[in-house]
Protein backbone atom coordinates (compact mmCIF):
# COMPACT_ATOMS: atom_id res chain seq x y z
CA UNK A 1 0.00 0.00 0.00
CA UNK A 2 1.18 3.19 -0.85
CA UNK A 3 1.24 5.74 1.99
CA UNK A 4 1.47 9.37 -0.25
CA UNK A 5 -0.20 10.87 3.17
CA UNK A 6 2.89 10.49 4.72
CA UNK A 7 3.45 14.70 3.44
CA UNK A 8 5.46 15.25 5.92
CA UNK A 9 8.71 12.84 4.86
CA UNK A 10 12.55 14.03 4.05
CA UNK A 11 12.13 16.95 2.25
CA UNK A 12 13.87 16.58 -1.25
CA UNK A 13 17.50 17.53 -0.90
CA UNK A 14 18.11 20.33 -3.53
CA UNK A 15 21.83 19.79 -4.36
CA UNK A 16 23.66 22.03 -6.92
CA UNK A 17 23.63 20.07 -10.34
CA UNK A 18 26.76 18.04 -10.88
CA UNK A 19 29.24 19.26 -13.05
CA UNK A 20 32.51 17.25 -13.50
CA UNK A 21 31.46 14.33 -12.00
CA UNK A 22 28.10 13.66 -14.54
CA UNK A 23 30.50 13.43 -17.21
CA UNK A 24 31.92 10.13 -15.56
CA UNK A 25 28.78 7.82 -17.63
CA UNK A 26 28.92 9.41 -20.75
CA UNK A 27 32.34 7.70 -21.50
CA UNK A 28 31.41 4.25 -19.64
CA UNK A 29 30.14 2.77 -22.65
CA UNK A 30 27.01 0.90 -24.38
CA UNK A 31 27.45 -2.09 -23.06
CA UNK A 32 25.37 -3.80 -24.88
CA UNK A 33 26.00 -7.45 -23.64
CA UNK A 34 25.34 -6.53 -20.19
CA UNK A 35 23.42 -9.56 -18.28
CA UNK A 36 21.96 -8.58 -15.53
CA UNK A 37 19.99 -5.30 -14.80
CA UNK A 38 19.39 -3.81 -11.40
CA UNK A 39 15.94 -1.90 -10.27
CA UNK A 40 15.30 0.28 -7.59
CA UNK A 41 11.84 0.97 -5.62
CA UNK A 42 9.86 0.50 -2.71
CA UNK A 43 6.66 -0.89 -0.92
CA UNK A 44 6.82 -4.83 -1.47
CA UNK A 45 3.05 -4.96 -1.84
CA UNK A 46 3.21 -2.85 -5.07
CA UNK A 47 5.84 -1.37 -6.82
CA UNK A 48 7.91 -4.29 -6.63
CA UNK A 49 5.09 -6.72 -6.61
CA UNK A 50 4.44 -4.78 -10.31
CA UNK A 51 8.12 -5.13 -11.06
CA UNK A 52 8.33 -8.76 -10.44
CA UNK A 53 4.98 -9.14 -12.62
CA UNK A 54 7.20 -7.50 -15.25
CA UNK A 55 9.78 -9.44 -14.92
CA UNK A 56 8.15 -11.98 -15.52
CA UNK A 57 6.34 -11.34 -18.46
CA UNK A 58 9.47 -10.45 -20.01
CA UNK A 59 11.23 -13.67 -19.91
CA UNK A 60 9.50 -14.62 -23.31
CA UNK A 61 11.37 -11.50 -24.89
CA UNK A 62 14.23 -12.19 -23.47
CA UNK A 63 14.95 -15.23 -21.15
CA UNK A 64 18.90 -14.34 -21.01
CA UNK A 65 18.81 -10.99 -19.12
CA UNK A 66 18.37 -11.40 -15.01
CA UNK A 67 16.82 -8.92 -13.62
CA UNK A 68 17.62 -7.80 -9.82
CA UNK A 69 15.20 -5.90 -7.78
CA UNK A 70 16.10 -4.35 -4.89
CA UNK A 71 13.51 -3.05 -2.43
CA UNK A 72 14.45 -0.21 -0.35
CA UNK A 73 12.17 2.69 1.81
CA UNK A 74 11.63 6.08 -0.51
CA UNK A 75 13.42 8.50 1.51
CA UNK A 76 16.95 6.09 1.00
CA UNK A 77 16.50 5.82 -2.41
CA UNK A 78 16.23 9.90 -2.61
CA UNK A 79 19.21 9.57 -0.40
CA UNK A 80 21.48 7.59 -2.19
CA UNK A 81 20.56 9.05 -5.54
CA UNK A 82 21.36 12.54 -4.64
CA UNK A 83 24.41 11.41 -2.43
CA UNK A 84 25.69 9.09 -5.68
CA UNK A 85 24.81 11.41 -8.42
CA UNK A 86 25.89 14.86 -6.67
CA UNK A 87 29.57 13.13 -6.50
CA UNK A 88 29.35 12.12 -10.25
CA UNK A 89 30.01 7.90 -8.76
CA UNK A 90 27.60 5.83 -10.97
CA UNK A 91 29.22 2.54 -8.91
CA UNK A 92 26.23 0.89 -6.84
CA UNK A 93 23.62 2.81 -9.08
CA UNK A 94 20.82 0.86 -10.36
CA UNK A 95 19.74 0.67 -14.08
CA UNK A 96 16.33 1.76 -13.41
CA UNK A 97 14.87 3.43 -10.35
CA UNK A 98 11.03 4.49 -9.46
CA UNK A 99 10.75 7.92 -8.29
CA UNK A 100 7.32 9.53 -6.93
CA UNK A 101 6.27 12.24 -9.69
CA UNK A 102 6.04 14.74 -7.04
CA UNK A 103 10.14 14.49 -6.27
CA UNK A 104 10.97 13.94 -10.74
CA UNK A 105 11.72 17.30 -11.38
CA UNK A 106 13.99 17.87 -8.72
CA UNK A 107 16.52 15.02 -10.14
CA UNK A 108 16.05 15.75 -13.51
CA UNK A 109 16.68 19.52 -13.39
CA UNK A 110 19.75 18.81 -11.12
CA UNK A 111 21.44 16.23 -12.55
CA UNK A 112 20.40 15.91 -16.35
CA UNK A 113 22.99 13.90 -17.93
CA UNK A 114 22.85 11.18 -15.53
CA UNK A 115 19.60 9.73 -16.69
CA UNK A 116 18.59 8.24 -20.01
CA UNK A 117 16.16 9.80 -22.21
CA UNK A 118 13.68 7.89 -23.48
CA UNK A 119 11.87 9.87 -26.14
CA UNK A 120 10.96 7.27 -28.77
CA UNK A 121 11.36 3.80 -26.84
CA UNK A 122 7.63 4.63 -26.33
CA UNK A 123 4.64 6.11 -27.36
CA UNK A 124 3.75 9.26 -25.19
CA UNK A 125 0.61 10.19 -26.29
CA UNK A 126 -0.72 6.26 -25.60
CA UNK A 127 -0.84 7.55 -21.83
CA UNK A 128 -2.62 9.97 -19.61
CA UNK A 129 -1.08 13.60 -20.37
CA UNK A 130 -1.03 14.57 -16.43
CA UNK A 131 1.81 11.99 -16.37
CA UNK A 132 3.85 13.60 -18.96
CA UNK A 133 4.72 16.85 -17.49
CA UNK A 134 6.59 15.41 -14.28
CA UNK A 135 8.38 12.94 -16.51
CA UNK A 136 9.83 15.41 -18.55
CA UNK A 137 12.16 18.31 -19.17
CA UNK A 138 12.79 20.22 -22.08
CA UNK A 139 9.93 18.25 -24.16
CA UNK A 140 11.84 15.18 -24.04
CA UNK A 141 10.84 12.41 -21.98
CA UNK A 142 13.13 10.71 -19.05
CA UNK A 143 10.42 8.91 -17.14
CA UNK A 144 7.58 5.88 -18.20
CA UNK A 145 4.62 6.66 -16.40
CA UNK A 146 3.82 3.89 -14.15
CA UNK A 147 0.53 4.06 -11.63
CA UNK A 148 -1.99 6.75 -11.67
CA UNK A 149 -3.37 8.62 -8.40
CA UNK A 150 -6.06 9.21 -9.98
CA UNK A 151 -8.84 10.08 -7.05
CA UNK A 152 -12.01 9.43 -6.71
CA UNK A 153 -15.03 10.00 -3.86
CA UNK A 154 -15.43 6.85 -2.08
CA UNK A 155 -19.06 6.89 -0.36
CA UNK A 156 -21.09 5.09 1.80
CA UNK A 157 -24.47 4.39 -0.10
CA UNK A 158 -26.30 3.06 3.05
CA UNK A 159 -25.46 6.28 5.01
CA UNK A 160 -26.47 8.48 2.04
CA UNK A 161 -29.96 6.45 1.58
CA UNK A 162 -30.63 7.07 5.47
CA UNK A 163 -30.38 11.26 4.59
CA UNK A 164 -32.26 11.00 1.31
CA UNK A 165 -29.82 10.82 -1.28
CA UNK A 166 -28.45 8.39 -4.31
CA UNK A 167 -25.06 7.53 -5.33
CA UNK A 168 -26.55 9.75 -8.29
CA UNK A 169 -26.78 12.71 -6.33
CA UNK A 170 -23.23 13.06 -6.12
CA UNK A 171 -21.81 12.47 -9.57
CA UNK A 172 -20.04 15.47 -10.67
CA UNK A 173 -20.87 17.70 -7.70
CA UNK A 174 -18.60 19.98 -6.48
CA UNK A 175 -17.14 21.09 -2.90
CA UNK A 176 -20.29 23.38 -2.11
CA UNK A 177 -22.73 20.56 -3.23
CA UNK A 178 -20.52 18.11 -0.75
CA UNK A 179 -20.78 20.08 2.40
CA UNK A 180 -24.64 20.45 1.86
CA UNK A 181 -24.79 16.68 1.56
CA UNK A 182 -22.66 16.19 4.32
CA UNK A 183 -24.43 18.25 6.81
CA UNK A 184 -27.73 15.76 6.28
CA UNK A 185 -25.75 12.54 6.34
CA UNK A 186 -24.80 13.62 10.06
CA UNK A 187 -27.83 14.96 10.55
CA UNK A 188 -29.12 11.29 9.55
CA UNK A 189 -27.06 9.22 10.77
CA UNK A 190 -24.75 11.13 13.18
CA UNK A 191 -21.23 10.05 10.88
CA UNK A 192 -18.99 12.25 10.14
CA UNK A 193 -18.13 13.05 6.14
CA UNK A 194 -14.68 12.32 6.41
CA UNK A 195 -11.50 12.23 8.24
CA UNK A 196 -8.49 15.00 8.40
CA UNK A 197 -5.25 14.79 9.35
CA UNK A 198 -4.19 18.39 10.11
CA UNK A 199 -0.46 17.59 9.63
CA UNK A 200 -1.56 16.03 5.92
CA UNK A 201 -2.45 18.89 3.00
CA UNK A 202 -3.55 15.91 0.72
CA UNK A 203 -7.12 17.38 0.50
CA UNK A 204 -5.61 20.44 -0.78
CA UNK A 205 -3.24 18.99 -3.54
CA UNK A 206 -6.51 17.18 -4.98
CA UNK A 207 -8.43 20.82 -5.12
CA UNK A 208 -5.92 22.59 -6.54
CA UNK A 209 -5.35 20.36 -9.30
CA UNK A 210 -9.09 19.72 -10.58
CA UNK A 211 -8.49 23.54 -11.29
CA UNK A 212 -5.32 22.56 -13.37
CA UNK A 213 -3.54 24.97 -10.35
CA UNK A 214 -0.57 23.75 -8.09
CA UNK A 215 1.70 25.79 -5.65
CA UNK A 216 4.03 26.86 -8.75
CA UNK A 217 3.39 28.56 -11.63
CA UNK A 218 3.56 26.74 -15.34
CA UNK A 219 7.66 26.87 -14.88
CA UNK A 220 7.48 24.89 -12.47
CA UNK A 221 9.76 26.93 -10.33
CA UNK A 222 7.97 30.52 -9.31
CA UNK A 223 6.17 30.04 -6.17
CA UNK A 224 2.31 30.90 -7.20
CA UNK A 225 0.50 31.42 -3.26
CA UNK A 226 -0.69 34.87 -3.47
CA UNK A 227 -3.25 35.73 -5.85
CA UNK A 228 -3.68 31.57 -6.55
CA UNK A 229 -8.22 31.98 -6.95
CA UNK A 230 -7.66 27.57 -6.47
CA UNK A 231 -5.61 28.06 -3.70
CA UNK A 232 -7.21 30.04 -1.72
CA UNK A 233 -10.97 28.63 -2.61
CA UNK A 234 -9.49 24.99 -1.45
CA UNK A 235 -8.45 26.92 1.77
CA UNK A 236 -12.14 28.23 2.19
CA UNK A 237 -13.35 24.83 1.30
CA UNK A 238 -11.46 23.07 4.15
CA UNK A 239 -11.61 25.84 6.85
CA UNK A 240 -15.64 25.21 5.70
CA UNK A 241 -15.79 21.42 6.31
CA UNK A 242 -14.08 21.68 9.68
CA UNK A 243 -16.45 24.56 10.41
CA UNK A 244 -19.52 22.61 9.72
CA UNK A 245 -18.15 19.55 12.06
CA UNK A 246 -17.76 16.64 9.09
CA UNK A 247 -14.35 15.73 10.09
CA UNK A 248 -13.30 12.88 11.97
CA UNK A 249 -9.54 13.85 13.05
CA UNK A 250 -6.83 11.43 12.69
CA UNK A 251 -3.25 11.61 13.07
CA UNK A 252 -1.74 8.59 11.01
CA UNK A 253 -2.34 5.85 8.48
CA UNK A 254 -3.83 3.57 10.63
CA UNK A 255 -6.01 5.74 12.13
CA UNK A 256 -7.19 6.81 8.41
CA UNK A 257 -7.89 3.31 7.80
CA UNK A 258 -9.54 2.61 10.51
CA UNK A 259 -12.24 5.43 10.18
CA UNK A 260 -13.66 3.88 6.97
CA UNK A 261 -13.15 0.28 7.82
CA UNK A 262 -14.65 1.30 11.23
CA UNK A 263 -17.93 3.38 9.39
CA UNK A 264 -17.43 6.31 11.30
CA UNK A 265 -17.10 8.26 8.17
CA UNK A 266 -19.68 8.26 4.99
CA UNK A 267 -17.21 9.49 2.55
CA UNK A 268 -13.21 8.99 1.72
CA UNK A 269 -11.91 11.30 -1.10
CA UNK A 270 -8.16 10.47 -1.69
CA UNK A 271 -6.26 7.85 -4.60
CA UNK A 272 -7.72 5.15 -6.05
CA UNK A 273 -4.82 2.65 -4.08
CA UNK A 274 -6.66 2.84 -0.97
CA UNK A 275 -8.77 0.86 -2.67
CA UNK A 276 -7.81 -2.51 -1.00
CA UNK A 277 -8.20 -1.21 2.22
CA UNK A 278 -11.78 -0.40 1.91
CA UNK A 279 -12.22 -3.87 0.75
CA UNK A 280 -10.45 -5.33 3.49
CA UNK A 281 -13.84 -5.02 5.82
CA UNK A 282 -15.47 -7.65 3.86
CA UNK A 283 -18.56 -7.08 6.57
CA UNK A 284 -18.98 -3.87 4.31
CA UNK A 285 -19.26 -5.40 0.57
CA UNK A 286 -22.30 -3.56 -1.12
CA UNK A 287 -22.52 -0.80 0.77
CA UNK A 288 -19.77 1.35 -0.77
CA UNK A 289 -19.42 3.24 -4.19
CA UNK A 290 -17.37 5.35 -5.84
CA UNK A 291 -18.10 8.81 -7.77
CA UNK A 292 -15.68 11.29 -9.32
CA UNK A 293 -14.13 14.15 -7.10
CA UNK A 294 -15.57 17.09 -6.08
CA UNK A 295 -14.54 20.01 -8.21
CA UNK A 296 -13.65 23.73 -7.34
CA UNK A 297 -16.75 25.95 -6.51
CA UNK A 298 -16.62 29.27 -8.36
CA UNK A 299 -13.24 28.29 -10.12
CA UNK A 300 -13.57 28.76 -13.99
CA UNK A 301 -12.44 25.08 -15.82
CA UNK A 302 -12.29 23.73 -12.63
CA UNK A 303 -13.21 19.32 -13.60
CA UNK A 304 -14.48 16.40 -12.01
CA UNK A 305 -11.18 14.54 -11.58
CA UNK A 306 -7.89 15.01 -9.66
CA UNK A 307 -4.74 12.71 -8.74
CA UNK A 308 -2.78 11.95 -5.39
CA UNK A 309 0.63 10.24 -5.52
CA UNK A 310 1.78 7.86 -8.55
CA UNK A 311 5.47 7.46 -9.27
CA UNK A 312 7.36 6.23 -12.80
CA UNK A 313 10.36 4.06 -13.76
CA UNK A 314 13.66 6.01 -14.79
CA UNK A 315 16.97 4.74 -16.50
CA UNK A 316 19.99 5.96 -15.23
CA UNK A 317 22.41 6.54 -18.18
CA UNK A 318 25.00 3.81 -16.93
CA UNK A 319 26.07 0.40 -18.90
CA UNK A 320 22.96 -1.64 -19.39
CA UNK A 321 20.63 1.46 -20.36
CA UNK A 322 19.41 -0.20 -23.59
CA UNK A 323 18.82 -3.55 -22.28
CA UNK A 324 16.81 -1.27 -19.01
CA UNK A 325 15.23 0.12 -22.01
CA UNK A 326 13.95 -2.37 -23.98
CA UNK A 327 12.73 -4.37 -20.39
CA UNK A 328 10.64 -1.27 -19.87
CA UNK A 329 9.39 -0.40 -23.15
CA UNK A 330 8.42 -3.92 -23.59
CA UNK A 331 6.20 -4.30 -20.29
CA UNK A 332 5.37 -0.89 -18.86
CA UNK A 333 5.44 1.14 -22.10
CA UNK A 334 3.03 -1.13 -24.34
CA UNK A 335 2.13 -4.59 -22.58
CA UNK A 336 -1.91 -4.39 -22.24
CA UNK A 337 -2.02 -8.05 -21.19
CA UNK A 338 0.56 -7.39 -18.89
CA UNK A 339 -1.52 -4.65 -17.40
CA UNK A 340 -4.26 -6.76 -17.03
CA UNK A 341 -2.49 -8.58 -14.95
CA UNK A 342 -1.49 -6.37 -12.86
CA UNK A 343 -4.92 -5.07 -11.89
CA UNK A 344 -5.79 -8.61 -11.46
CA UNK A 345 -3.55 -9.53 -9.35
CA UNK A 346 -2.84 -6.53 -7.50
CA UNK A 347 -5.34 -4.37 -8.24
CA UNK A 348 -2.91 -1.99 -9.88
CA UNK A 349 -4.34 1.06 -12.51
CA UNK A 350 -1.59 2.16 -14.61
CA UNK A 351 -1.78 5.45 -17.11
CA UNK A 352 -1.24 3.53 -20.46
CA UNK A 353 -4.43 4.02 -21.93
CA UNK A 354 -5.07 1.04 -24.50
CA UNK A 355 -5.26 -1.14 -21.21
CA UNK A 356 -8.34 0.53 -20.34
CA UNK A 357 -10.18 -1.36 -22.90
CA UNK A 358 -8.69 -4.96 -21.25
CA UNK A 359 -11.25 -7.40 -19.83
CA UNK A 360 -10.08 -7.23 -16.34
CA UNK A 361 -10.27 -3.00 -16.87
CA UNK A 362 -14.01 -3.46 -17.58
CA UNK A 363 -15.04 -6.03 -15.07
CA UNK A 364 -17.29 -5.80 -12.52
CA UNK A 365 -16.51 -5.33 -8.79
CA UNK A 366 -19.24 -6.49 -6.23
CA UNK A 367 -18.11 -5.16 -3.29
CA UNK A 368 -18.37 -2.05 -4.81
CA UNK A 369 -22.37 -3.17 -6.12
CA UNK A 370 -21.22 -4.45 -9.42
CA UNK A 371 -19.78 -0.85 -10.35
CA UNK A 372 -16.80 -1.37 -12.86
CA UNK A 373 -14.98 1.31 -10.76
CA UNK A 374 -11.54 0.33 -12.52
CA UNK A 375 -13.33 1.57 -15.65
CA UNK A 376 -14.53 4.69 -14.50
CA UNK A 377 -11.01 5.32 -12.35
CA UNK A 378 -9.29 4.99 -15.97
CA UNK A 379 -11.97 7.64 -17.62
CA UNK A 380 -11.28 10.02 -14.66
CA UNK A 381 -7.80 9.16 -15.15
CA UNK A 382 -7.68 11.11 -18.91
CA UNK A 383 -9.25 13.98 -17.55
CA UNK A 384 -6.66 15.29 -15.14
CA UNK A 385 -5.71 18.14 -15.50
CA UNK A 386 -1.70 18.26 -16.30
CA UNK A 387 0.32 20.73 -13.89
CA UNK A 388 4.18 21.11 -13.39
CA UNK A 389 4.94 20.09 -10.07
CA UNK A 390 8.06 21.04 -10.05
CA UNK A 391 10.88 20.86 -7.83
CA UNK A 392 9.93 22.13 -4.34
CA UNK A 393 6.36 20.20 -3.68
CA UNK A 394 7.70 19.28 0.06
CA UNK A 395 9.31 22.17 0.85
CA UNK A 396 6.68 24.83 -0.03
CA UNK A 397 3.58 22.10 1.80
CA UNK A 398 5.76 22.81 4.98
CA UNK A 399 5.14 26.66 4.41
CA UNK A 400 1.34 25.91 3.61
CA UNK A 401 0.70 23.71 6.65
CA UNK A 402 1.42 26.49 8.92
CA UNK A 403 -0.10 29.08 7.19
CA UNK A 404 -3.13 26.61 7.40
CA UNK A 405 -3.12 26.71 10.95
CA UNK A 406 -2.58 30.71 11.08
CA UNK A 407 -5.95 30.83 8.71
CA UNK A 408 -7.74 28.09 11.13
CA UNK A 409 -6.90 30.39 14.20
CA UNK A 410 -8.40 33.72 12.43
CA UNK A 411 -5.73 35.08 10.38
CA UNK A 412 -6.50 36.52 7.31
CA UNK A 413 -6.76 34.67 3.86
CA UNK A 414 -5.36 36.84 1.79
CA UNK A 415 -2.47 37.84 4.42
CA UNK A 416 -1.66 34.07 5.08
CA UNK A 417 -1.20 33.51 1.12
CA UNK A 418 0.79 36.43 0.99
CA UNK A 419 3.22 36.22 4.12
CA UNK A 420 3.73 32.05 2.78
CA UNK A 421 4.67 33.77 -0.69
CA UNK A 422 7.11 36.03 0.57
CA UNK A 423 8.27 32.88 2.69
CA UNK A 424 8.41 30.41 -0.22
CA UNK A 425 10.09 32.97 -2.33
CA UNK A 426 12.93 33.88 0.45
CA UNK A 427 13.48 29.60 0.93
CA UNK A 428 13.52 28.95 -2.93
CA UNK A 429 16.31 30.53 -5.06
Amino acid sequence: MKKVLALFLVSILLLSACSSGSKEKANSGNAKDTKEITVWAWDPNFNIKAMNLAKEAYKSENPDLKIKIVENAQADIVQKLNTSLSSGTTKGLPNIVLIEDYRAQSFLKAYPDMFQELTGSFKAADFAPYKLAPTSLDGKNYGLPFDTGVTGLYVRTDYLEKAGYKVADLKDIDWKKYIEIGKKVKEATGKQMLTLDPKDLGLIRMMIQTSGSWYLKKDGVTPDIAGNAALKEAFKTYKEILDADLVKPVSDWSQFVAGFNSGDVATVPTGNWITPSIKSEASQAGKWAVVAMPKQTGINGSVNASNLGGSSWYVLNIPGKEKAMDFLAKTFGSNVDFYQTLNKEMGAIGTYKPAAEGEAYKAADEFFGGQKIISDFASWTEQIPQVNYGMHTYAIEDIIAVGMQDYLKGKDIDKVLADAQKQAEEQIK
